[in-house]
């Protein structure tokens, strides 16, 4: 990652343990690395699908996920890896990948929900990755051998790729899906390096020293909106007209007044949903088969799981139902007996119910049995029975470490 002409060795442009990136991982795969983010089941590491595919249609056996937390390093080699279908690389279209761990990752490791709202353009992006460091004035540094750290930058969600197409047409020797992708480019302040306002008069001088571009080893990197996974950062692009010029040096290397390219999370929404249920263990199909009473474990975490079920008619079948969720505590208490999670679940139009699991902390401590809360409101293509405002549920852990009632 390159943070505008400030040293990456700045403590303001490291992304350290403890800061809220602790679930921004670097992942080997295939002889290269990159960057990846855990989601909010605390498995599921979203990340580029040219990362883990480099040959067309051969998709790596496995891949090597690292993690940087307070509770230290830790490494996890992965073989269960899935590409979206409709990844076109010759394109850079739908460049996404998952990687499930072969267990949950530590508590210490933060999760991420998805953002959602289609309403990206303009908002300030925080970008995390462990992609090689650089300068804004002179790119990457090429020659860089030390190890890889993860380092954070912003920028502004300037546009869509449809319309930097429909403006420029052949002057992108490619052919990016309208709707699909994030564009950012990297300002110092200048007109002249200002690549949107240059190119489709889009102007805007840039956030100042914050400023960054993603480069080399971010691929599969997180840019945050409101502490949500937006974007998934894909590739650069440096690119003039007979008119406009504005990278700084016309060399494509991630400097000043070059572009940057992010796969659009919010249009994915159902492709990662539905794929991260279908790895969630043992999880309910009906009510009868829910578990409301969860032992706690000795370490690491386990899930329990809320059923989420929609009875009625939709008011077209493509309709996509929703309602949004947040954990409470009760004598259980987040953090300690388990993981907090708050988001929205969306019932997709062949989807009727889902779940939401919710991990349970683990220990070795002595406990009396302890319950926590799961609130859902704020429906979205129906309404709750009897028009209620919120439903709630509560699990009750028990403990399994010898306390005496």
């Amino acid at each position: 990652m390159i943070v505008s002409d400030t040293s990456y060795l700045d403590p303001g442009n490291r992304a350290y343990p403890g800061q809220g990136f602790d679930g921004v991982v670097r992942i080997s795969a295939g002889g290269y690395y990159g960057t990846g983010v855990l989601l909010y089941d605390g498995r599921a590491i979203l990340t580029a699908a040219h990362l883990v595919e480099t040959t067309p249609g051969v998709i790596a056996a496995s891949a090597v996920v690292h993690f940087e937390t307070l509770e230290g390093t830790a490494s996890f080699t992965a073989d269960d890896i899935s590409v979206i279908p409709s990844y076109d690389p010759i394109n850079d279209n739908n460049d996404l990948a998952l990687i499930w761990l072969p267990v949950r990752a530590a508590v210490k490791a933060d999760r991420y929900e998805l953002y959602r709202p289609a309403d990206e353009i303009g908002q300030t992006m925080s970008l995390v990755g462990y992609g090689i460091p650089g300068s804004g004035s002179t790119g990457t540094y090429e020659q860089y051998a030390g190890v890889p750290l993860r380092i954070k930058a912003e920028n502004t969600a300037d546009t869509d790729v449809g319309v930097l197409k429909s403006r420029l047409g052949g002057v992108m020797g490619w052919q990016p899906a309208s709707g699909t992708q994030l564009v950012a480019d990297f300002d110092n302040g200048s007109s002249a390096q200002d690549a949107l306002g240059l190119l489709i008069q889009k102007t805007d001088p840039g956030l100042g020293a914050t400023e960054g571009m993603i480069a080399p080893g971010d691929s599969g990197g997180p840019a945050f909106i409101d502490g949500r996974v937006a974007g998934i950062a894909s590739y650069t692009a440096s690119l003039s007209t007979a008119a406009a010029h504005p990278d700084t040096d016309n060399v494509s290397n991630s400097s000043f007044g070059e572009l940057g390219f992010w796969q659009r999370v919010s249009g994915y929404q159902q492709w990662i949903d539905q794929s991260m249920r279908a790895h969630y263990p043992n999880a309910p199909d009906q009510p009868d088969k829910v578990q409301k009473v969860v032992a706690e474990g000795d370490t690491g975490t386990g899930y329990v799981y809320f059923l989420v079920q929609f009875h009625g008619e939709r008011t077209t079948p493509d309709a996509v139902l929703s309602v949004d969720f947040s954990t409470r505590n009760g004598t259980a208490v987040s953090g300690s007996d388990y993981i907090a999670m708050s988001g929205t679940l969306k019932l997709y139009p062949d989807e009727a119910q889902a779940v939401i699991p919710v991990e349970i902390i683990g220990d070795g401590v002595a406990e009396p049995t302890e319950c926590f809360y799961l609130d859902v409101y704020n429906p979205v293509g129906g309404t709750f029975s009897g028009n209620a405002a919120i439903l709630t549920a509560m699990r009750t852990i028990l403990d399994n470490d010898g306390w005496i009632i």
